[in-house]
């Protein structure tokens, strides 16, 4: 082996494993490890956790501490040395000692760059002088907001951003007392989720009196951070402001060195997770990877990748040439009582890339309904109109969303179709599924869809079908009628479809739904095949009424009235 010394850049995550990695393959190897901060390989997906007493240990965060971790590992980890400058034509980095003036250089055979990604902090006029603001990314965070609370026993925080860590702060500032708004400029939470997907999850929040302002930002903030200005036009008093509006690649350190940048300012590399210089690898949330459905180029700064990718840049230095196969972006958050998880891509990113694709939504419970603790679930798939090949899928619910959403996420890696999702032979007993579980499910709807047996018309078309007067046919029971009802349907329970059919037009096509799809499928095979055109609700009423919901609290003058 001719290489002698790997330096590191960065010890959390990916820095932190391919250091491990690196001495696990060799003991000749000297592996130099420097780190900005106090602390390396903590668990930074904890920190709302702790925050929120859920966690109540804060050293349970900290995975590894460099006295250990150098003793293990027999590496050199410089804690508090931040790398202000690669001297690619020397093959040195130039660290600053924080806390001092001492400023050197350490010379390297290779670098690997694991800098992650930085909180992004919106232009918001007045946001510098409102010393109750903070931000979310390391333990120094965690203890500077801690204390902010303890200290000041804030009755009201408002959370500027949708995303997971803002939600995962929402609920453990809620779990504290602390009355919660949150401040989101799309029109949903979880953007990773398609909106119907996350309307299930906004009326949970709603539901713990977290106050949902989306599709608004802060334009404002008035004095020192006692009161917000909405773009709205309307105004939150407040004590306390997180900021988890996303994140930005930290690339300014390999921009500055002159190696080549990629989508979003992230650092560009090869299959092998080498840079523009060969000698350099980059790892984590700050580069540049490939979506492993579309090939399209993308930023996702998610812990398993970056894990994945130090080991395999240890690999690819120590000779074993391994390379990175793509992201899926696989990933899942607790909401309160919920869980939202996705994997692949959504109907927004295929959209994008002009891609054709069908849906299909069902509402199976965890496990068998007989047995106790059922609990129902929203699941979403995405997939090929003309081969069946899986694209993505969605999740949200109580129990079981993780289980359906790993198998999800493996089949899409495995290269498996809708048509495999039936034949999958998944763990059953009452307690943990049903004999047809929910993953082999979506797999029976979809092949339908593809096989022509069943046509399906999708919530967010409903409004325009009603305006234009086509023709609905209500098929679940009476009471569930007189609950509420697409305006205009005329109903038949499914059971009567038979005796009743004659009351039915053939020179329309009936558009059929029910509760969640199940008896609107029973419909539409029983009137296809009395010569009726048919189309049914793909999801049911369930998933349209949910969404709806939120839509009208977005822009109630354009909802149409759900009777």
């Amino acid at each position: 082996m001719n290489t002698k010394k790997v330096v590191i850049i960065g010890g959390v995550a990916g820095g932190a494993t391919a250091a491990a990695r690196l001495r696990r393959l060799s003991e000749q190897v000297e592996i130099v490890l420097f780190e900005r901060g106090e602390h390396i390989s903590f668990a930074n997906c904890g920190l709302p956790y702790y925050i929120g007493g859920t966690i109540e240990e804060r050293d349970k965060l900290l995975l590894q501490t460099p006295e250990k971790m150098s003793k293990k590992f027999n590496m050199d980890i410089r804690t508090r040395s931040e790398v202000v400058a690669i001297n690619r034509e020397r093959k040195t980095v130039t660290v600053k000692k924080l806390g001092s003036d001492e400023i050197y250089e350490k010379n390297y055979d290779k670098l690997i760059l694991s800098p992650g990604a930085k909180p992004f902090v919106p232009t918001i006029k007045g946001l510098d002088k409102a010393p109750s603001t903070f931000t979310l990314r390391n333990i120094p965070d965690t203890d500077k907001i801690k204390s902010y609370i303890n200290m000041h026993n804030p009755k009201h925080a408002t959370v500027i951003g949708g995303g997971f860590i803002g939600l995962e702060m929402a609920e453990n500032l809620h779990e504290l007392g602390v009355q919660v708004s949150l401040v989101e400029r799309s029109r949903q939470v979880m953007e990773a989720l398609d909106f119907e997907m996350a309307a299930i999850l906004q009326d949970h929040i709603e539901s713990k009196g977290v106050k949902l302002f989306l599709d608004d930002s802060v334009e404002e903030v008035i004095g020192q951070g006692e009161m917000l200005l909405l773009k709205s036009g309307k105004t939150l008093e407040t004590d306390l402001i997180i900021l988890s509006a996303g994140v930005q690649p930290e690339s300014n350190l390999a921009e500055t060195a002159g190696l080549a940048l990629g989508n979003r300012k992230t650092i560009a590399v090869n299959e092998f997770l080498q840079t523009s210089d060969a000698d350099i690898y980059a790892v984590g949330d700050a580069i540049e990877v490939k979506d492993i459905v579309s090939g399209q180029d993308c930023f996702v700064p998610l812990a398993w990748p970056a894990n994945r990718q130090g080991r395999i840049v240890a690999d690819s230095i120590l000779g074993k040439k391994t390379s990175y196969r793509g992201t899926l972006g696989t990933a899942i958050a607790k909401v309160f009582d919920f869980t939202g998880a996705t994997t692949g891509n959504n109907e927004k990113v295929l959209q994008r890339l002009g891609k054709p694709y069908l849906t299909a939504h069902i509402h199976p419970n965890s496990h068998a309904a007989y047995y106790p603790g059922a609990k129902p679930m929203a699941l979403k798939i995405l997939f090929s109109s003309q081969d069946g090949s899986v694209y993505g899928a969605q999740g949200v619910g109580e129990v079981g969303v993780d289980k359906r959403i790993d198998v999800l996420a493996t089949a899409i890696k495995g290269g498996l179709s809708v048509y495999d999702l039936s034949e999958l032979e998944l763990a059953y007993a009452p307690p943990y599924s049903s004999a047809k579980d929910p993953v082999n499910m979506l797999g029976y709807v979809s092949s339908n869809m593809l096989e022509e047996n069943l046509k399906t018309y999708q919530w967010h078309e409903v409004d325009r079908f009603v305006k234009k007067g086509k023709y609905f046919l209500d098929v679940r029971e009476k009471a569930e009628v007189e609950s509420g009802m697409i305006k205009g349907a005329y109903h038949i329970p499914v059971d009567d479809i038979r005796e009743r059919h004659n009351e039915l037009p053939k020179d329309k096509t009936i558009h059929i739904y029910c509760h969640a799809g199940l008896r609107g499928y029973l419909a539409f095979r029983t009137l296809s095949q009395l010569g009726f055109n048919v189309t049914n609700l793909d999801g049911g009423f369930k998933t349209y009424q949910m969404a709806k919901k939120q839509l009208e609290k977005l822009n109630p003058s354009d909802a149409l009235e759900l009777v």
